[in-house]
């Protein structure tokens, strides 16, 4: 209850009863995108000023590790398990979206482990920017595997013989080059801003004070307001899926508790304390909604955007936003002790 009772956290309760509801409530689209980047950099500033602080210790490096293997291991996992369910494109889509991160997800859970009294260290924000770019990656590239076939496979038309890439067939499904979409997903603006935080150490902290910690409660519950606006929005696209809708549903649920739980096992092994490995189950559970779909809508536009952006945004976000973060914590403080 003292998690729900959290003003960010009914911020979004209020925001998804606004958007069900069909209320005229509203956040202006420039006005959400500063909120976003406003977010982004806060975050990226202050996990550079931890970085500057603490330098590049043995803990440092393991919590980057485990959260590196955890960026290759989660979309892997959840490839093997929605090819069972979903046509190619559209697994390799889904995969991708949980193997990235949600930023909100992850501020919101770094927030209500300082309202406890138990921060984990800054240095986190930057296992959280090393997750985001490695599921773009492998989905661009498993893109362009799964195009292979039909690149080069001769499909009979008439008495004649044609490259299923050729002009007129497929040719609206050849998506993206992959060296645009690989720099896009590989110069990420919160690892640029953790590189700034880290350069201007101590005294590029004080003079930001006032921009990363005194305004960040009250921008961040105006921008979970939106999100839950976005969470109402997204539901019904999640309607035309048909008999898949519950094992999909399911997978929303319960994938995301089993990437946490792999997550709490790399901490274990990698010593991190309860804090930090509690924000690294948030980050291995959570699902981009953002970034990576941007990216897909390019490099996979064969794959259906309100599937991919409707389970993450739809079911798992809110699901990790109210259950899931006190659910982690408390798993990470059984398991770690």
């Amino acid at each position: 209850m003292k998690h729900l009772l959290d003003p960010a956290i009914l911020f979004f309760v209020l925001g998804l009863a606004a958007g069900l509801l069909r209320s005229n409530l509203e956040i202006p689209a420039p006005l959400s995108r500063f909120l976003s980047l406003y977010l982004l950099m806060a975050l990226g500033l202050k996990g550079g000023f931890a970085l500057a602080q603490s330098g590049w210790t043995v803990q440092v490096s393991a919590a980057l590790v485990s959260a590196l293997v955890l960026a290759v291991a989660v979309p892997a996992i959840a490839w093997c398990v929605l090819r069972r369910l979903l046509p190619p494109f559209d697994a390799a889509a889904v995969a991708a979206t949980y193997g990235s991160v949600s930023a909100v997800t992850f501020v919101t859970a770094s927030h209500l482990l300082e309202q406890q009294g138990t921060p984990a260290g800054g240095y986190m924000a930057a296992a959280m920017a090393l997750m985001e770019s490695p599921a773009i990656v492998l989905a661009v590239v498993m893109a362009h595997w799964l195009r292979a076939p039909a690149a080069v496979a001769p499909i009979a038309v008439g008495s004649q013989a044609v490259m299923a890439g050729g002009p007129g067939i497929g040719s609206a499904r050849v998506g993206s080059p992959l060296g645009p979409v690989l720099r896009e997903a590989l110069t990420d603006g919160g690892a640029v801003l953790l590189l700034v935080g880290l350069l201007t150490g101590a005294q590029g902290e004080q003079a930001m004070h006032p921009f990363t910690v005194d305004l960040f409660k009250g921008l961040l519950a105006f921008f979970l307001l939106d999100m839950g606006l976005m969470t109402a929005r997204s539901l019904p696209g999640l309607a035309g899926l048909g008999a898949q809708r519950l094992p999909l549903a399911l997978f929303a649920v319960v994938g995301p508790v089993a990437h946490g739980l792999l997550a709490l096992g790399l901490a274990k092994l990698a010593g991190l304390a309860v804090p930090e490995a509690t924000l690294l189950a948030v980050l291995g559970a959570s699902a981009s909604y953002i970034a990576v779909p941007a990216v897909l809508r390019h490099a996979m536009p064969e794959a259906r955007p309100a599937l991919y952006v409707g389970l993450s945004l739809g079911i798992t976000f809110p699901f990790n936003l109210v259950l899931g973060i006190p659910l982690y914590g408390a798993l990470a403080r059984w398991w770690l002790g």
